[in-house]
Formats: C-alpha cells, sequence, structure tokens
C-alpha cells in the first residue's frame, strides 16, 4: 500500500513538473514571434543533447548498444512530429488550448496500446475516450470554420501518444538513458534538415529563451520522474491535468487570452475523461494478481 505521505510528495513533484512544462510552453509561444518553428524545434534538440552529454559521459559504451534500433527510430520519428506540431500549435492557438489539446494524450494511449500491444480495453475507457473527444470537438470550434491549428496540435497529441506506447514497448529491454539518447540524435538529426532552407540566427535575447526552453523541459522531465518514482501513476497521473489552468493563467498573465465556453466546457469533459480512464487503471491493478 502507497503511504499517503509519498503519494502527497509524488503529487508536488507533478504538479511542480507541469508547472515547467506550462512555462516552457509560454516560452516557445513567446519566442516562435520572432522565429521559425524548425529552428525552435532544432535548438530545443540540441540543448538537450548538451544537457545529456555528462550522463553519457559517465556511463559504459555499452549503454548505445541495441538491438531494437528500428523502434528508437520509430519512436524518434514520431516524437519529433509531435514536437513539430505542438510547438506549432502554441504559436497559433491560446496558451490554454494549446494545453488542453495535449492533455487528451493519456485518453489516446489506451487506444493505441490496443492496437498495437492487445491491451485490454475496458467499456469504461471507450466511454471516457468518446467523452474526452467530445471535449475536443468543442475546442475544435464546431461553429463552421476548421482551425486548423487545432487540428495540427491534435495530431501532435496522437503522434506523441504512439512515442509513448513505443517507449513502454522499448522499456521491456532497454535503459532509460538509451532511449533518452537515441531520441536525442536521431531528432537533431531530423530537426537540422529544415534548417538548410528555413535558417535564421537567432538574437542574444532569441538564445536565451531557447536556452530557457531546454532548461524549463529539463526541469520539469527531472520532477516528473521523480513524481513517478515516489507514486505509482494511477495515484498521482491526474496531476498532470494542472498544466491546462497553469496554461490558460499564462496565457492570460502575458497574452490577455480568455477562453470561450466551448473551451471551458471542453476541457471539463476531457479532465473527467482522464479521471475515469486513471480510476479504472487503479481497479484494475488492485483486481491483478
Amino acid at each position: 500500500m502507497i503511504k499517503s505521505q509519498n503519494v502527497a510528495r509524488g503529487a508536488f513533484f507533478i504538479i511542480a513538473s507541469e508547472l515547467s512544462f506550462a512555462f516552457s510552453a509560454a516560452i516557445i509561444k513567446l519566442v516562435s514571434a520572432s522565429l521559425p518553428n524548425e529552428s525552435i524545434v532544432f535548438f530545443r534538440n540540441l540543448f538537450g543533447l548538451v544537457i545529456l552529454t555528462p550522463l553519457l559521459l559517465k556511463s559504459d559504451i555499452k549503454i548505445l548498444q541495441t538491438q531494437r534500433l528500428h523502434l528508437h527510430l520509430l519512436r524518434s520519428g514520431v516524437g519529433i512530429g509531435a514536437m513539430y506540431c505542438f510547438f506549432y500549435g502554441l504559436a497559433h492557438l491560446s496558451l490554454g488550448d494549446s494545453m488542453l489539446i495535449k492533455s487528451t494524450i493519456p485518453l489516446i494511449i489506451p487506444f493505441i496500446s490496443l492496437i498495437w500491444l492487445q491491451e485490454n480495453l475496458s467499456s469504461r475507457i471507450m466511454a471516457a475516450g468518446g467523452l474526452g473527444f467530445i471535449g475536443v470537438f468543442l475546442i475544435l470550434n464546431p461553429d463552421g470554420d476548421t482551425n486548423w491549428a487545432s487540428l495540427i496540435a491534435l495530431s501532435s497529441s496522437l503522434m506523441a501518444a504512439i512515442a509513448f506506447v513505443t517507449v513502454r514497448k522499448l522499456s521491456e529491454t532497454e535503459p532509460p538513458l538509451r532511449i533518452v539518447f537515441y531520441f536525442g540524435i536521431v531528432g537533431l538529426m531530423i530537426s537540422v534538415i529544415p534548417l538548410i532552407w528555413t535558417w535564421q540566427t537567432p538574437t542574444l535575447n532569441q538564445y536565451l529563451m531557447l536556452m530557457g526552453i531546454g532548461l524549463t523541459t529539463t526541469i520539469g522531465q527531472i520532477f516528473l520522474t521523480h513524481g513517478y518514482q515516489n507514486a505509482p501513476a494511477s495515484s498521482v497521473g491526474i496531476f498532470t491535468y494542472t498544466s491546462v489552468p497553469f496554461g490558460t493563467f499564462l496565457g492570460w498573465l502575458f497574452w490577455n487570452e480568455l477562453l470561450d465556453n466551448n473551451s471551458y466546457f471542453g476541457g471539463v469533459l476531457i479532465i473527467l475523461a482522464g479521471a475515469i480512464v486513471l480510476r479504472t487503471k487503479i481497479v484494475q491493478n488492485q483486481s491483478d494478481p
């Protein structure tokens, strides 16, 4: 049984990680006003790999040996695709709406797991998925005009869900550092290609913001790891939705952005659906022998 203080500590770290990710998203939105999306993705991967380098230097060379290169390439490809699409969404949507759409990832993962890993999908999770996507429909503006930025942001969630399931598959044999390294190096190789026709030399202020993205993202990943080390995802996963109010507040603070009624109602449905999924996982875990 999980001790209450461990769950509280885990929840604290999860909330802190989502606050860091919300700040990272705000910086991305800020710098995207003057720097191409392709450059932001490239520098995000570059600084991430720089931060990772000291850990690699301390490790044995065998950490890079793998028999599952195809899965590393798949994880890296869809992960970078998700990054491009999410950053595009941040540039063209309100910060609150971007974080709302990002929060659909936990709803998509069970369906990817069903198709790929043949994991069981209960009727409650299917109902929660339907409820969540009604929320997405409301955010996508059902009044008539198609919001392409929202659709691109939603495709980011789909690709991110595929990446998460791929990581789950890789974790059967691969250590975390190897998974992160291959994502970093392959991601950097992919993201350098568009710079051939989109390169724009960043100013000093832009470099500082790009480093800020790398720093806040890294801090968020560290906090997220600590959160799941202190308590299981079934206990603290719901706190990942705190990125929505954090993003909404930062969007209002820096850009005077306000969510419309459809976004508020859609957000409630998405968070409710996520809570149902997490609650279902808790029950399933308790019933497993």
